[in-house]
């Protein structure tokens, strides 16, 4: 028995089909797309420290992945049996088609964003800390366009499969592809023609919406992206251009007779068991560079990051400017603590540079967030004038994943510096760079520090703590051993147990400090 190919070929001209296939496009793509944000609410719910939140989301996430999608059709579309009120909606097989499905695929949604999310570097949200984005910005333009540009592979694979699970709408009556061909072999008997047609038109829907979707996928494929050098002609003529410019300028030391900058007053924390922090006090005067050294797990960092609430404290005080801003064990007022971190900037081990915006956009995106430049156009070349001053113009077009680790470092940098912070805090900028690029990172601190910055730099370059600070402080066991300057850290002819540990950290002698 051979296949009967005029009727096949004729089921390609019947307006049933076609209207059974904008009914298929049109049903899964609402459910797709609606099931993507209901499903991203869910996840985030999901991923929430409040209970009353992520209880709730994981036992819906739960439960409609659990269930198969036949059964909830069948139960939602009558449900009006219980509530007749809900007949003149419910009672649609369209309408309850649709309300199924995307309660189901937001379960499913809800794991594919939520897998997207978790694969966001953490560093990434800490750069948006640091830059004072609220939780909001952060997730707008930094977490979700990575999340979603991860995610985006499995969505498309997700829709591929929503549109074949359409056709379990035929189950309440809704003349889909399948019930369409169904009532064309109950007449005909030709079944496998039929099911050869259906299967065709299947295959033409998710071959062109595939397309598209991978179009996008392309589209937000950042590794690919491979913008180029800009031309010494094109960089000679930006830096001409940025000359004279008013709203730029380079960043100055802060004014004399002001407070100190910072003021650390019996810093404590703790991880569980273990004191990361005993009783730590510092003064940081406007204009001073500070280098903390320390062995590891001395809580350099750890201090630094307090001091911008990367890490919460347990007790005692940070004043800013001779202003209460962090204070151990309390809730910090919001407006106060965003205000306090706008004026530190923070240059991050890892560089953790965004990797969906181009080198200038790093650059351009926390003062645009915060209204301090409203012109894009000032923005940038603000942006550019930065860049310029670190060496780093001819690569604003570039992405991230195209520049080396020392060149990534001095845009973070430029980014750090784009907001005008009266103190910037470095935690081991160079210690993830390879030896012949520490140099260069290094000279762009030096430049920082003769501007004037107040810098506090957690640092292995013992020369370099030596040449451009005003004191070098070394923590061991949580606490501050030694807080000195380099001239006496220099002069073998003061004698003491701390300088001379210090002295043997640094490598300036060769025998260890007496401690007995």
């Amino acid at each position: 028995m051979s296949l009967d190919w005029d009727y096949f070929f004729s089921l390609f001209t019947m307006s049933s089909f076609w209207q059974a296939c904008v009914t298929v496009v049109v049903l899964s793509t609402l459910s797709w797309g609606i099931g993507l944000v209901l499903g991203f609410l869910l996840a985030i719910a999901k991923m929430s420290k409040h209970r009353w939140l992520s209880v709730p989301a994981g036992v819906y996430i739960w439960f409609f992945r659990s269930v198969p999608l036949l059964v909830v059709l069948v139960f939602v579309y009558n449900l009006p049996q219980l509530f007749p009120a809900a007949g003149s909606v419910l009672g649609i097989p369209f309408v309850a088609g649709l309300v199924s499905m995307v309660a189901t695929e937001a379960a499913y949604m809800a794991e594919i964003h939520r897998g997207g999310l978790i694969s966001v570097a953490k560093g990434q949200r800490e750069a948006g800390h640091a830059l004072a984005l609220g939780f909001a910005g952060i997730q707008r333009l930094i977490v979700i366009p990575q999340a979603f540009r991860i995610s985006l592979p499995t969505m498309i694979n997700e829709y591929v499969t929503i549109i074949k699970l359409s056709s379990l709408v035929s189950a309440i009556s809704l003349p889909e592809l399948l019930m369409t061909g169904q009532r064309l072999y109950a007449q005909n008997f030709l079944v496998l023609e039929t099911l050869f047609a259906v299967a065709v038109y299947y295959v033409l829907i998710v071959t062109i919406f595939g397309a598209v979707l991978q179009w996008l996928e392309r589209r937000m494929d950042i590794p690919s992206r491979n913008p180029g050098t800009l031309s010494d002609s094109t960089v000679a003529a930006l830096r001409t251009s940025l000359q004279g410019k008013g709203a730029i300028s380079k960043p100055t030391s802060l004014r004399a007779g002001e407070p100190p900058a910072l003021n650390l007053m019996h810093l404590s924390k703790s991880y569980g068991d273990h004191q990361v922090l005993k009783d730590i006090n510092l003064n940081v005067a406007s204009g001073e560079v500070i280098s903390i050294i320390g062995p590891s797990g001395s809580g350099k960092t750890t201090l630094i990051r307090t001091i911008n609430q990367l890490e919460t404290l347990d007790s005692g005080e940070v004043v800013l400017f001779g202003e209460g801003y962090i204070r151990g064990g309390e809730h910090a007022d919001r407006t106060t603590l965003r205000n306090g971190i706008r004026r530190i900037g923070m240059v991050f081990q890892s560089f953790n540079l965004f990797p969906h915006y181009t080198v200038a956009e790093n650059v351009m995106l926390a003062p645009r967030y915060h209204g301090q430049i409203e012109s894009k156009q000032l923005a940038r070349e603000r942006a550019l004038y930065l860049l310029d001053q670190v060496g780093m113009l001819a690569h604003a077009d570039k992405y991230p994943h195209q520049l080396s680790g020392g060149q990534q470092q001095r845009v973070a940098i430029a980014r750090t510096l784009a907001l005008d912070p009266d103190i910037i805090l470095f935690d081991e900028p160079t210690s993830a760079l390879d030896p012949e690029m520490v140099g260069e990172v290094l000279k762009v601190m030096q430049d920082l520090a003769k501007a004037g910055l107040t810098m506090l730099i957690v640092t292995h370059e013992m020369e370099f703590a030596l040449q451009v600070s005003d004191r070098v402080m070394m923590m061991e066991h949580g606490v501050v051993q030694v807080d000195a300057a380099p001239d006496a850290i220099r002069d073998s002819s003061v004698v003491s147990p701390q300088l001379q540990r210090i002295r043997h950290f640094m490598g300036l002698v060769t025998e260890p400090a007496n401690q007995g």
